[in-house]
């Protein structure tokens, strides 16, 4: 896979640029600027190299159908005020475009193209669509790592008809991963949250033969308590998932994975509810389970202290509640102290686990922060992603 910086001269070359701008917007106003932050990188990178940049991105579903609602209007706004400089929208029908339309303005440098997602064709990965996208540049780049587990037009096929390389972004989120899955500094930790086992599964049993701890947390663990026998009272949990269970201590034993969940934790009798600290043999049938307990956040701590690497993914209650949020915030806080002392590698990756991060503000103290979600978790899982392979 090339890279993007590893190209000797791109002076006034047309870079086909895929980003992930994918912003939350609410009546226009951008809710959170974090993936604006992340791709500034690489406009710098290019602007210097005096290329041309072509952008491509998408915001929000709009199922092949113009939505105003919808526009890269107020991104390309966000994004002028923050490098100073001039961004032309293009709303015109693609197909009705040239190569000779952009950049007719000598010190027009950066030309966005409205919402590719306003097109059907994109999520076809459709080869003409492809191909007449190509032809509006000299090179494409993809730096939109959090797109790349889609098998998309403007993530994939579209290399089929470029020179195709990887982008600053795209290169970095993926050094951090192999940190944690290949090139690994033990002993290894992952945390994992989330309410369904199901769809981390998979992620699991692949991290089980490469790590030496698995840390199950959140809504997860009670499936876990529950198999064991125990009273999770009306906390929320997954039917018929004993068999993922077994399958998990199975193979954890199998490669002296140690497999870690709660032994004690906070609970409510609603989710807006105060705290109470229970033993799990105490925990009764109008209880939800809504937290880790002091013991066991203790014992999460103790491992951390212990580690070299560390993978967070999924919160360890219900932090909306900052009653409940505790369990998390010790997590993250023993992780940045000790990552002080440089002797911890961490990832997070996550929208709930970020906006974690974000309520103490420490999301800058950790070694890498992924914004990406499901790319995030197909990589962990061992999936080849349509776009990592597009550029190979």
């Amino acid at each position: 896979m090339n890279n993007i910086k590893d190209l000797k001269n791109l002076n006034q070359k047309i870079v086909l640029l895929r980003l992930d701008l994918n912003v939350p917007l609410k009546q226009g106003i951008i809710a959170d600027e974090t993936r604006i932050d992340k791709i500034l990188p690489i406009i710098k990178f290019l602007l210097k190299e005096k290329s041309k940049i072509l952008i491509v991105s998408h915001v929000g579903r709009p199922k092949g159908n113009v939505n105003k609602d919808l526009s890269m209007k107020p991104i390309c706004e966000n994004l002028e005020k923050k490098i100073k400089r001039k961004i032309q929208l293009v709303s015109d029908d693609i197909f009705k475009l040239k190569r000779k339309d952009f950049f007719k303005d000598p010190d027009n440098q950066i030309v966005f193209l409205e919402n590719i997602r306003f097109y059907k064709e994109e999520e076809d990965n459709d080869l003409n669509f492809s191909k007449h996208l190509a032809s509006f540049a000299d090179l494409f780049v993809n730096d939109a790592f959090s797109c790349s587990h889609r098998a998309h037009a403007s993530v994939c096929k579209v290399a089929e008809f470029l020179p195709s390389y990887a982008g600053l972004q795209l290169e970095t989120e993926i050094n951090a991963l192999k940190k944690v899955t290949t090139e690994i500094k033990k002993p290894i930790t992952c945390i994992i949250g989330g309410s369904k086992i199901s769809t981390k599964i998979g992620i699991i049993k692949n991290l089980i033969p490469k790590f030496n701890n698995i840390i199950i947390v959140g809504g997860m663990a009670n499936n876990i308590l529950n198999f064991n026998g125990n009273n999770i009272g009306k906390s929320i949990k997954e039917d018929n998932c004993e068999k993922m269970i077994n399958e998990i201590f199975d193979t954890s034993k199998k490669y002296s994975c140690v497999i870690t969940y709660p032994e004690d934790v906070l609970v409510g009798k609603h989710m807006e509810d105060k705290s109470r600290t229970k033993e799990l043999n105490e925990i009764t049938d109008d209880d939800v389970i809504l937290d880790i307990g002091p013991k066991t956040t203790n014992k999460i701590k103790s491992i951390i202290e212990n580690s070299k690497t560390v993978l967070w993914n999924g919160p360890a209650g219900y932090f909306e509640n900052p009653n409940f949020a505790n369990g998390s915030y010790e997590i993250a806080k023993t992780i940045v102290k000790k990552k002080k002392f440089k002797s911890i590698y961490s990832v997070v990756g996550g929208g709930d686990t970020i906006a974690v991060l974000n309520q103490i503000d420490v999301a800058k103290d950790f070694n890498f922060v992924s914004t990406a979600g499901g790319a995030f978790l197909e990589y962990l899982e061992g999936k080849e992603l349509p776009g990592i392979k597009a550029l190979k």
